[in-house]
C-alpha cells in the first residue's frame, strides 16, 4: 500500500478510538459506571457493535485507555509546565501549581465506582511515581541554588508536596487551591 494510505487508516483509526473513548466518558459521567453499555457506547459513537468490539472487549478496557490518555495528557503538560518556567524556583512552583490545578480538576467528575475501577491500576501508581520524580529534581535543583530547605531530601520533600497538593481535589475554588500552593512552597522554604 502506498504510504498515504496507510497514514489515511492510521488517523482513521486513531479518530475512531478517540472518539469511542470520549464517548465512554461522556456516558459513564452521565450515567454512571454501571449503567453504561457496549451497545450505547456503539449506538453513540456512530459505529457499530462489532467495529466497537474490535478496538475493545468491554467497558472497562474503554475506560482503562481512556484514564491512560489523561494521565499521559497530565504528565506532559506538566513538562511543558517545567520547561516553559525560568529559573529553578519558578519551575518548581510552576509544577506544583499545574500539579494542584490537575488535582482540583480530576476530583469529583464520576462517581466512586468508576474511581475504585481507575485507581486500582498499576497506571495510576506508575504516573503518581514520575510526578514525584519530575517534583523532586526541581527540589533538587532548587536546593542547590539555595531556594528550598536542604535539610529534607529531595525525594521526602517531593512526597510532601504530592500529598499536600492532592488535597486540592476536595477544595472549592482555583483560589483555594491557589492558597494551598502556597502554604506547600511555604514549607519548602530554607530554614534561616
Amino acid at each position: 500500500m502506498p504510504k498515504l494510505w496507510n497514514e489515511t487508516i492510521e488517523t482513521h483509526r486513531r479518530d475512531v478510538r478517540h472518539a469511542i473513548l470520549a464517548t465512554t466518558a461522556a456516558l459513564v459521567a452521565e450515567r454512571g459506571l454501571l449503567n453504561v453499555t457496549m451497545s450505547q457506547i456503539a449506538e453513540q459513537t456512530g459505529i457499530g457493535r462489532a467495529t466497537l468490539y474490535k478496538y475493545f472487549p468491554d467497558v472497562e478496557a474503554i475506560l482503562r485507555a481512556w484514564h491512560a490518555e489523561r494521565i499521559a495528557h497530565h504528565l506532559a503538560h506538566l513538562i511543558d509546565v517545567r520547561d516553559q518556567a525560568v529559573g529553578p524556583a519558578q519551575r518548581l512552583e510552576a509544577v506544583l501549581e499545574a500539579f494542584a490545578v490537575i488535582s482540583h480538576g480530576s476530583h469529583g467528575h464520576f462517581d466512586t465506582d468508576l474511581v475504585a475501577l481507575l485507581h486500582r491500576d498499576e497506571q495510576v501508581g506508575h504516573a503518581q511515581e514520575q510526578v514525584r520524580h519530575v517534583i523532586r529534581d526541581l527540589l533538587a535543583e532548587a536546593a542547590a541554588a539555595g531556594e528550598v530547605r536542604a535539610d529534607v531530601a529531595p525525594a521526602e520533600l517531593a512526597a510532601y508536596c504530592v500529598h499536600a497538593l492532592a488535597a486540592a481535589g476536595t477544595l472549592p475554588s482555583k483560589a483555594a487551591v491557589r492558597r494551598l500552593v502556597a502554604v506547600t512552597l511555604a514549607g519548602l522554604r530554607p530554614i534561616a
